[in-house]
């Protein structure tokens, strides 16, 4: 193996412990945002601005709109990558921090269909691009900045830290939600009570904008920057010389993010919690929001187990036995949830939990070192973003027409071990290039990480 890469411009100790409250505080607050509306979406949406399509029509729309916001990402990835890789990894960090709020306040603001008509779905529709547009773009940054301002060899720790973000995110989610769902019960949660997670997002936007502002910009990027060494169009570079890297990346992303759709996209608590003339189980819906608040504390605490595992072991070794972990966990989840009432909920997406966090973990850090320098923002959003499309964006819609038409949860569970069975398939395929440079030297050498041998030992 190689030795450990460093960077010309290496980041004081100080600068790093910046970064890293940066990375985990701003994609928590992200997430929480797309957290809150993935949940609000299986819980209150569908009645509040699609009751007119009819009860089954109108769960579909609103798992849709989770879905929707996908479709959006890879505009936002190609412009976030595009201006990330011209002028530089921050100023995407700070412009995509106050679209999601913006985005997540206005929702919380909207009339319902009741008050302003079809006025009121078009509305949320548009607010919920603007919030794919924000997350497309915003991912990429926050991977670079931490793992591009890594100390030698711990790459893969520094790489969890913004993917910490999204369990956190969902902690913060599930935690107020059933805080809201306890103060404001019943109807009083769907008069009032869903928008106050909303409009809380002003609250954690201003303190994730004050963080973001002051983090040194990455020391790869300076050092491109310094030796005029930026690409006039880094996407075009990307697919006409990295396709096949591409689609990896996408697939290895997808694996993970269908299976864990069925969390963060609220498709396993709103099953357990609409009532059965909804087409749910009825269990009572703090006490499914809390079972699942667990999982994500599950979840947080394998995503970062996986960092500095795969610096010790690498990222491949480490993302096999996640995707066997996670295909082992998908088999019962809902017999678990079915059967077994809250506590079959807790169980279930705890299990669940281990795997997707071991599966999630070093993808950033292994979709940082398969790009080069000048194009790896656009490389890693635009991967990112396909795989959110295939893999994440329409799980829940899936999932559900595959319960209604079937009439057997057996049926989500082969599509769910079909998608864990790509992400594996590219994580065989990937090259694992743990200590490969980071900075322009690597770019230099015109090497990818698809296909190249391995170098002798």
């Amino acid at each position: 193996m190689t030795a450990p890469a460093t960077v010309p411009y290496e980041s004081t100790p100080r600068e790093r412990r910046k970064v890293v409250a940066a990375s985990i505080v701003g994609t928590t607050i992200e997430w929480y945002d797309f957290f809150i509306y993935a949940f609000a979406a299986n819980l209150v949406l569908a009645k509040l601005f699609f009751e007119p399509a009819g009860p089954q029509m109108m769960q579909l729309l609103s798992l849709v709109t989770i879905g929707l916001s996908f479709l959006f990402r890879p505009l936002g990835a190609f412009l976030a990558g595009h201006f990330g890789d011209r002028l530089g990894r921050r100023p995407m960090l700070v412009i995509t921090l106050l679209l999601m709020g913006i985005a997540t306040v206005g929702i919380g603001l909207l009339p319902t269909f009741q008050s302003i008509g079809y006025a009121a779905p078009v509305l949320l529709i548009l607010l919920r691009i603007l919030q794919g547009l924000s997350a497309g773009g915003e991912w990429g940054g926050a991977v670079l900045m931490s793992v591009e301002h890594a100390p030698p060899g711990k790459r893969g720790l520094f790489g969890i830290y913004p993917q910490l973000g999204v369990p956190f995110g969902m902690l913060l989610a599930s935690a107020v939600l059933a805080l809201m769902r306890f103060l404001a019960p019943g109807a009083a949660f769907e008069a009032w009570g869903w928008r106050v997670p909303f409009l809380f997002s002003v609250v954690l936007i201003v303190a994730g904008f004050i963080i973001r502002r002051t983090v040194d910009e990455s020391p790869v990027f300076s050092e491109i920057k310094e030796s005029r060494q930026q690409e006039s169009a880094p996407i075009a570079q990307v697919f006409r010389q990295h396709f096949p890297l591409v689609i990896l990346c996408a697939l290895l992303f997808a694996g993970n993010n269908a299976v864990g759709y069925m969390l963060t996209g609220g498709y396993v608590q709103g099953l357990a919690s609409r009532p059965p003339s909804e087409g749910g189980l009825g269990y009572d819906p703090v006490q499914v929001q809390l079972a699942v608040l667990l999982a994500a504390a599950v979840w947080a605490v394998f995503t970062y187990l996986s960092g500095p595992l795969s610096d010790r072991f690498g990222r491949k070794m480490v993302m096999n036995i996640g995707w066997i972990l996670q295909a082992a966990a998908v088999v019962p989840l809902f017999q678990f949830v079915f059967n077994g009432g809250v506590t079959g909920v807790l169980i279930g997406t705890c299990l669940l939990a281990i795997g997707l966090g071991i599966t999630y973990g070093p993808a950033a850090v292994w979709f940082a070192e398969s790009f080069p320098a000048s194009m790896r923002y656009s490389g890693i959003s635009i991967s990112y973003a396909l795989g959110g499309v295939l893999g994440g964006a329409f799980a829940p819609t899936i999932a559900q027409l595959l319960l209604q038409t079937f009439g057997t949860t057996w049926a989500i569970v082969v599509y769910l071990l079909f998608m864990t069975s790509l992400g594996l398939l590219a994580s065989i395929l990937l090259k694992d290039r743990s200590n490969i440079p980071l900075d322009i030297e690597f770019e230099r050498t015109g090497q990818i990480a698809v296909w190249t041998p391995e170098p002798r030992r």
